[in-house]
């Protein structure tokens, strides 16, 4: 795992500042990198699908979404000249096992901000510019998560060498992408031509959910079983266990999303099947959501009090949540129950609470140079 202590650009505790030519480059600069837009364009995307009306909240998911299209922009933007300038750098990050999973984040940027734009940024510049923008960002990002769904895996079987005992929930990132495309798809079937077109996506969309769904657990026994068999990871690794969250979270979204969307566009019969399929499926696994919640939080705890100081890795505490987010809010609104609704809230209130620090975090490290300078060991 040494060669990830860059890959997800961390620091190390006590790390000294660099050169500001060093700060400045972006050779050292990850695919890892998305997971910051993701962890905040989940802010906004969360934060619409609640019932909460205070005065001044619609406005502060607009400036929420407005910073994670401005960073997915800047980061697009980085990573192309990061790309041309340092190619083989990049191509080293594609071959490294420990760094080619979060090519994953890049299709999920697409996707939270795309869908960030229909959801709370049509506010600001119009619905027929966001749903342009969600059309484009919806596409190209369910393309490169397919691509990197079918692209990691196969580079992980024959040009990666994979050590026993190497497994990480950083293996999930690009499995977790067609489930976010699955989740979000949804909201663009309104906006289709009635017949065809709304079930060729609304099916597409099911068809996402179990590449994820599926993908995904073959790979949640192999992480375990390192947990269980090698130990705790690494402390900036950490955090990682919260990915786990993501495919969990962002399947009961998917399927309550696609409840909603099914009426009208499927027989009745079916419509309701999806509906009743939406909580037989979201709440037992919301459940199981709750218990992982609860162990990687006791494993961070050990990690703080282990010396964890901050990483890239604390992003992986965000858009897992948000996920949960939106997924318990879809179970309040296909069973009723209160519960739901409070939990939704305060998970989103953990999802704030989170970016807050790990932006902050990351803000000071930018500017103090240490989050671009070159990879540092990990520490065990």
């Amino acid at each position: 795992m040494a060669t990830l202590a860059q890959a997800p650009s961390r620091t190390t505790p006590g790390a000294g500042p660099v050169s500001p030519r060093t700060a400045a480059s972006v050779r050292h600069l990850g695919p890892n990198w998305y997971a910051a837009v993701m962890g905040t364009a989940i802010v906004a995307n969360a934060g619409a699908a609640l019932p909460l009306t205070a005065p001044g909240l619609r406005t502060a998911y607009q400036v929420v979404w407005a910073l994670s299209a401005l960073m997915l922009i800047t980061l697009l933007a980085a990573r192309t000249v990061h790309w041309v300038r340092h190619g083989d750098q990049a191509r080293r990050h594609l071959l490294d096992p420990t760094v080619a999973p979060f090519y994953g984040c890049l299709a999920m940027a697409l996707l939270a901000v795309g869908g960030g734009t229909l959801a709370v940024g049509r506010d600001l510049i119009g619905e027929p510019a966001a749903l342009a923008a969600d059309i484009v960002l919806w596409t190209l990002g369910t393309v490169v998560g397919l691509v990197g769904a079918a692209t990691i895996p196969y580079l992980m079987v024959t040009r990666h060498r994979i050590e026993p005992g190497s497994a990480t929930p950083v293996w999930i990132l690009p499995l977790v992408a067609p489930m976010v495309s699955a989740a979000l798809g949804p909201a663009l079937i309104p906006h289709l031509p009635a017949g065809q077109w709304r079930l060729a996506l609304l099916l597409a969309c099911y068809a996402l959910f179990g590449i994820s769904l599926l993908a995904t657990l073959l790979v949640l026994p192999l992480v375990l079983n390192r947990l269980i068999h090698h130990g705790p990871l690494p402390l900036a690794l950490t955090p990682t266990l919260f990915l786990v969250l993501g495919p969990l979270g962002q399947s009961t979204t998917a399927v309550n999303n696609l409840a909603d969307a099914a009426t009208g566009v499927v027989d009745t019969s079916y419509a309701h099947a999806m509906s009743a399929f939406a909580v037989l499926y979201g709440v037992p696994v919301t459940g199981f959501a709750l218990l992982w919640l609860a162990i990687a939080t006791a494993m961070v705890v050990r990690a703080f009090r282990g010396g964890m100081g901050f990483a890239m890795t604390w992003w992986g505490f965000t858009f897992p949540i948000g996920t949960c987010v939106t997924g318990a809010a879809g179970l309040a609104r296909h069973t009723g129950l209160d519960a739901f609704h409070w939990l939704s809230v305060g998970l989103f209130a953990v999802l704030v609470t989170a970016v807050a620090v790990a932006g902050t975090r990351t803000a000071s490290g930018l500017a103090h140079g240490r989050l671009l300078a070159p990879p540092q060991p990990v520490r065990a």
